[in-house]
């Protein structure tokens, strides 16, 4: 059994992190009560609760030692950090908010609060489902071809599904779906971590709603600039 933390480098100057099964946060991290939407909140305050919180799928802030979370366990976690203007993001972004282009809006919500340009944010897209299990109706393709995403790059059809397995059938890549928005909303290619975890398979280390049911715990990404 795992109990540890999954650490990302995005300087020194930040803290960057993703729980694993069991392991408790190691600093207080500011979460809200997300809905699969794409509502962002400014978090100015440790003392925020997910009841002040509530609908809300993305936080930002440039306060220090102020650490913001996504909670997921399938969904993809987003952490963004702004270098030159000081400011982070954790953004929960599930196969809904991805449709929603919920990364994008949040980069452009930090452009106008804190002047951020894309070019110089850092990110990161934690374990999260991936392509092989992440397997979808047609209703989920449609939604994500209407939303103008490049299907060559996200889609595959991999067969006759084979019942009561993620094997065959429709697949999105939601790793690939975030570094799409990411890169389209003018981050670098080098500058996007994906830590190629998926959440279903990895079933000793990380939580999986698919899996495990809607109501298993969840894992906590979350980013804090060092005080």
């Amino acid at each position: 059994m795992f109990s540890s933390l999954l650490y990302y480098y995005l300087g020194e100057e930040v803290t960057a992190f993703s729980t694993e099964r069991g392991a408790e946060l190691p600093i207080p991290v500011v979460q809200a009560h997300q809905v699969h939407g794409d509502e962002i909140a400014y978090v100015d305050s440790p003392r925020l609760t997910r009841e002040d919180l509530e609908g809300i799928d993305a936080l930002i802030t440039d306060v220090p030692g102020v650490a913001i979370g996504a909670r997921t366990a399938d969904c993809i976690p987003v952490l963004l950090y702004d270098p030159v203007h000081r400011a982070i993001a954790a953004v929960h972004a599930g196969w809904r908010g991805t449709v929603l282009h919920i990364s994008a809006k949040v980069l452009r919500e930090m452009a106008s609060r804190f002047g951020t340009v894309p070019v110089d944010v850092r990110a990161v897209i934690g374990p999260g489902i991936g392509p092989d299990n992440f397997q979808v109706g047609e209703e989920v393709v449609e939604a994500f071809r209407e939303a103008g995403f490049s299907m060559e790059r996200i889609y595959s059809f991999n067969g006759p599904r084979i019942p009561d397995t993620m094997r065959g059938g429709h697949h999105i890549d939601l790793w690939e779906a975030n570094r799409w928005l990411l890169m389209k909303s003018g981050l670098r290619y080098a500058n996007i971590h994906i830590a190629g975890i998926c959440t279903y398979a990895m079933n000793d280390r990380f939580y999986s709603a698919r899996r495990e049911g809607i109501h298993c715990p969840r894992i906590i990404s979350a980013i804090r600039m060092n005080p």
